[in-house]
């Protein structure tokens, strides 16, 4: 059994959540969060660039002079890619980068991250983290009395309107609602914010000790 730190806005120690490594996987698979990332990057990718080769430049194919007598190297016509404005040798052509990722490897990569989380004591539960009103600044503060000062993902357990606003100006901050969690935001982030509700919905409600 893990024990997670549970505190609250102030930044207070209030109490320890122990959770079941075995049901996140029981050890971390580095290759499947590579995996994960690698695929993650490779589905953002446009795959749009493009160049035209020497049949798609648009210009006479008739030979710049005769082959012989001039004293000059032999030439072709001048789309050649030779030359400035002819067409490229290996052109670029448009093509898909995307990569295939199963949903149960999806899960099992997101399970691995979080325990990696887990391990390296990145991981920290909030409790009673809500807002009457968008406030950045109390957000921050927030952040600050946990001790949070690099990247963080921030998990929610549903979609709250104000610390979304209070976020979204914050720029190492990344608010998730748990059925949008994946590896990636994981394990690109250097710290991870639990909300009590999350990680209850997360370990399927373990004990508070």
């Amino acid at each position: 059994m893990l024990d997670v730190a549970v505190y609250n806005t102030e930044g207070e120690q209030i109490g320890t959540l122990q959770v079941d490594e075995e049901a996140f996987g029981g050890s971390v698979n580095v290759d499947l969060i590579k995996q994960a990332v690698v695929t993650y990057h490779a589905n953002r990718r446009q795959g749009t660039a493009a160049n035209k080769n020497r049949s798609m430049v648009s210009g006479t194919t008739a030979k710049a002079f005769r082959q012989k007598g001039t004293g000059r190297a032999r030439r072709g016509d001048m789309k050649t890619n030779l030359l400035r404005g002819g067409g490229v040798a290996f052109r670029k052509e448009p093509r898909s980068f995307r990569k295939r990722f199963p949903r149960k490897m999806r899960r099992r990569a997101l399970r691995s991250a979080i325990l990696a989380k887990m391990l390296a004591s990145d991981l920290m539960v909030v409790d009673g983290l809500s807002m009457d009103e968008p406030g950045t600044k109390r957000m921050a503060g927030v952040l600050k009395n946990l001790g949070i000062h690099r990247s963080c993902l921030l998990a929610l357990a549903k979609q709250d309107r104000n610390i979304y606003l209070s976020s979204r100006n914050l720029p190492d901050l990344t608010v998730r609602v748990m059925a949008d969690l994946n590896a990636f935001d994981v394990a690109t982030r250097q710290k991870m914010l639990v909300t009590s509700e999350a990680m209850e919905a997360l370990t399927g409600g373990e004990n508070e000790s």
